[in-house]
């Protein structure tokens, strides 16, 4: 037994499926989301301090970083984006009266007055996307904290609010946790792990939950300068408008998503390609029920509509004790199963019913076949001897009850009694079923069917039928009937 527990971090399960049921506002079928990036002044340069020039996301693809020196070419892509790239959109979008979000490095905030009085005006969100447009990957925790706080502080300098959204985008493991421990952020959006907002359950120094709003790499201009992007604007166009019709059809059959877009001034603000976000533009707006949305208000309305729930169990957390005592009897009179488990990997995949069945069962199939027929033998007779005298588990005595197992007549109660030893006799453990969705005659059908099984085939029928009682407690206990 160890003194620490194998735990994955990772969900891998998310809403599973039990999706939330989204009610977006005026009954819309989908939510779309654009987000600008504005990162020019930001960006990897000599002149910010930085110790080589920038290399990520322009027209030169698999640009390298030049170490010591400036790179002319490079800075002069950036400062179109500023320059001519971050007007056209946002003529555009003040045209097609849409809301926006900004994703804003602090530092090129800073050094646009004019295009932040022309993002409040056009009343857009403006959330944070850093203090620097550069890699985190590599910094420690405590660095990346301490740039966290200069760029809020610098955000509200330039801008004259906090920001409510954060997104670094070139971040590192430590981002997400060090955000939600600020706990200062209406939404975190440094994951692409869903279509739907999500929340971040509270975690070590975080005491409040975090509400995580997903962005995309895929519905994004970005793959206009990255190795088999987009080559023209045709199939940006064609790309989000796939994403578009497959999102809002399954808003028609009652499961609305979320559509992310993800957009840079110095890539989609080029002439050859906002036309093609121009026809998306057209397209989306000629469709009825499309609610296109800041990403604070789809914040606001996650927070109004879908508050953070905690899991039923929190099997990650739970002590040993905690978890033995409430799954140990899962598997009839046989707490070593559960002992077991929880020594194994479990993770927020396994906060489900047959999350914890998965790693129940797992440990039950890994046994040696001594210990699974104990498991067996641990079941009782079907309207057996202990049924009589009241001597079941609780679980078995509403299993049993259920299929009318205590009502039987005298007639039906022989017949049980001598099947029960003819197939113990013959097989060494009891007959196990399970019963939930049976009736007494179906059970004895089946009863009678499989008493001519051989041995290892009854064996293995027998223990298929542990894991299915099994499931259906641990859906009982979780509510998931």
């Amino acid at each position: 037994m160890s003194d620490k527990p194998q735990r994955y971090e990772r969900d891998m399960r998310g809403y599973g499926r039990s999706k939330p049921k989204v009610q977006w506002p005026s009954g819309a079928k989908i939510a779309v989301q654009f987000v600008l990036n504005y990162e020019e002044g930001g960006e990897n340069c000599l002149l910010h301090g930085d110790k080589a020039s920038e290399a990520f996301l322009s027209e030169i693809v698999g640009a390298q970083q030049w170490q010591g020196q400036r790179h002319w070419n490079m800075e002069s892509i950036y400062e179109y984006g500023a320059r001519a790239g971050f007007w056209r959109v946002h003529e555009l979008f003040t045209q097609f009266d849409m809301p926006l979000t900004i994703y804003g490095v602090a530092t090129a905030l800073k050094r646009s007055p004019e295009q932040v009085a022309a993002m409040q005006e056009a009343g857009w969100e403006i959330a944070s996307h850093g203090l620097k447009w550069i890699e985190y990957k590599d910094f420690t925790e405590s660095e990346e904290r301490a740039h966290m706080k200069e760029a809020i502080q610098l955000h509200y300098e330039a801008t004259g609010a906090y920001p409510q959204g954060w997104y670094t985008g070139r971040c590192s493991d430590h981002t997400v946790a060090l955000t939600q421990e600020m706990g200062c952020f209406g939404y975190v959006s440094d994951s692409y792990a869903d279509d739907l907002p999500y929340w971040r359950a509270p975690q070590g120094e975080a005491q409040q939950p975090q509400l995580i709003i997903p962005y995309t790499l895929d519905a994004n201009d970005m793959r206009f300068a990255a190795v088999q992007g987009f080559n023209s604007g045709d199939q940006f166009f064609t790309y989000l408008k796939d994403s578009f019709d497959a999102l809002y059809a399954e808003g028609e059959t009652g499961a609305p998503k979320m559509l992310n877009i993800g957009l840079h001034c110095r890539l989609i603000g080029r002439p050859g390609r906002i036309m093609a976000l121009r026809r998306f533009l057209d397209y989306i707006r000629s469709k009825p029920d499309v609610w296109v949305a800041r990403r604070i208000d789809i914040a606001r309305y996650w927070m109004e509509h879908h508050p953070y729930a905690a899991p039923t169990f929190d099997v990650v957390n739970m002590s040993r004790k905690a978890f033995v005592d409430q799954f140990g009897g899962v598997f009839e009179h046989s707490p070593w199963i559960a002992e077991r488990a929880y020594e194994a990997e479990l993770g927020p995949a396994h906060n489900c019913a047959v999350g914890v069945h998965a790693a129940l069962a797992a440990q039950f199939r890994k046994a040696r076949e001594s210990e699974r027929l104990k498991v067996l033998r641990a079941h009782p007779d079907l309207a057996g001897k202990l049924a009589a005298a009241k001597r079941l588990t609780a679980e078995s005595t509403k299993e049993q009850a259920s299929a009318g197992l205590d009502a039987l007549t005298d007639e039906e109660r022989v017949t049980f009694t001598a099947l029960n030893e003819t197939y113990t006799a013959k097989f060494g453990f009891p007959f196990i079923i399970a019963v939930k969705g049976l009736n007494k005659d179906q059970i004895l059908e089946q009863f009678q069917k499989r008493v001519h099984h051989d041995r290892d085939q009854e064996f293995t029928t027998a223990c298929q039928q542990v894991e299915r009682i099994a499931l259906l407690r641990l859906k009982d206990m979780f509510g998931e009937n």
